[in-house]
């Protein structure tokens, strides 16, 4: 990738952090706000409960996406970003726009899916 490309991506990386970090910070104050809710009826408290679940798994694919978006901006910062983790090879530029984060081209990714990591 020439230098112009390694600053999109970089960009582009760095605006999904923030979208990322917006969209965590919105889910924190939800969860929160579930916590000061007086629940007198049981149902309510049940799908309170099932509220909390999605909130926490919702914030676990963010915090893994953010640790996704954080290591890509470490391989641009190696010098390794748009190489495949797996065959060493170059991750095609389209996937690279598509998903600016990816670790593997798609026969490795393919693979790795088939197969697992």
């Amino acid at each position: 990738m020439n230098q112009e490309e390694l600053d999109a991506a970089r960009n582009a990386l760095l605006e999904m952090r923030r979208q990322v970090l917006q969209e965590a910070n919105v889910s924190l104050n939800a969860y929160r706000e579930m916590g000061q809710e007086n629940l007198p009826d049981i149902s309510d408290v049940s799908a309170n409960a099932a509220n909390r679940n999605v909130l926490l798994n919702l914030s676990e694919n963010l915090r893994q996406k953010l640790r996704d978006i954080d290591a890509a901006l470490e391989r641009i910062d190696q010098g390794e970003y748009g190489v495949c983790a797996s065959c060493e090879e170059e991750i095609s530029p389209e996937r690279m726009r598509v998903r600016p984060f990816s670790r593997y081209c798609i026969e490795c990714k393919t693979e790795i899916e088939k197969f697992g990591e």
